[in-house]
């Protein structure tokens, strides 16, 4: 009977918010969970590589499938992804991705926020708001005209603008397996943004033709993060996989301390 009573008050105990032994991170030990949220006009699948290189590192790595529609929607989506994890994280955002991890970052669980060649917002800022005035001679996206509400690049300019260091044929198939990026999602505004509550780290991806890195340099030093810059497309994380895994298991360290 004692024994029955002690499982019941274990299990209140973890129902009202106890956690377990295993959600916690012992100081000094790095993070092992990692979650990876991907941008705009992709899927979670170009992180495949980047996965592979964390795993057989030794982390536990969740890749958030966002579907884009809107930014409450995607924070939604990432907050599961968190709370599944085991113990501490490292939140990691590519390009629209980082709108999502300043906003979904300030999670309890969270240790630190990564940006990879991400947009990196303010307290209300969103990208719409971050692209409206784009330097003079800064490269502009092809970004077609919304059509129901949504976005997508043009196939024919993917390659040179997203993703020049990708393999061609790799390349032509992230371009026609677009995902539709929401308007919704593009105007979706950060209220209270994970860097500055957060350690942060930043890699610019310096040859980046969606967004231009002097305004990626920008928003790093903004957020007084730990930065990074690699010659790379903005498709850096599916070309130069091991540098991206570098800086994120880096993170996992500096987070512990």
């Amino acid at each position: 009977m004692r024994k029955t009573t002690k499982l019941f008050a274990a299990a209140a105990s973890l129902a009202l918010g106890g956690a377990p032994a295993i959600a916690q991170n012992k100081a000094g030990e790095p993070v092992k969970s990692i979650v990876l949220v991907h941008g705009g006009f992709v899927d979670g699948s170009g992180w495949m590589d980047v996965y592979k290189i964390l795993k057989k590192d030794g982390y536990a790595v969740t890749i958030v499938q966002n579907p884009t529609n809107s930014l409450d929607e995607d924070v939604a989506v990432t907050k599961r992804a968190i709370a599944a994890a085991d113990g501490k994280v490292i939140l990691v955002g590519h390009s629209y991705g980082g709108v999502v991890v300043s906003e979904a970052g300030t999670d309890p669980k969270v240790a630190g926020v990564v940006y990879i060649a991400a947009f990196a917002p303010d307290k209300g800022e969103s990208v719409a708001s971050l692209i409206a005035n784009p330097a003079p001679g800064a490269p502009v996206p092809p970004i077609l005209p919304p059509k129901d509400g949504y976005l997508f690049l043009d196939s024919a300019k993917f390659a040179a603008s997203f993703a020049a260091d990708v393999r061609p044929d790799l390349a032509q198939f992230m371009a026609d397996s677009q995902v539709p990026w929401g308007v919704n999602a593009l105007s979706g505004s950060v209220t209270s943004p994970a860097w500055k509550v957060k350690p942060s780290w930043y890699l610019v991806a310096g040859e980046d033709r969606m967004i231009p890195p002097a305004a990626q340099r920008q928003m790093a030093a903004r957020a007084r993060a730990t930065v990074e810059e690699v010659a790379g497309s903005h498709a850096i994380y599916v070309s130069k996989p091991v540098a991206v895994a570098s800086i994120i298991e880096k993170a996992a360290h500096g987070a512990s301390k």
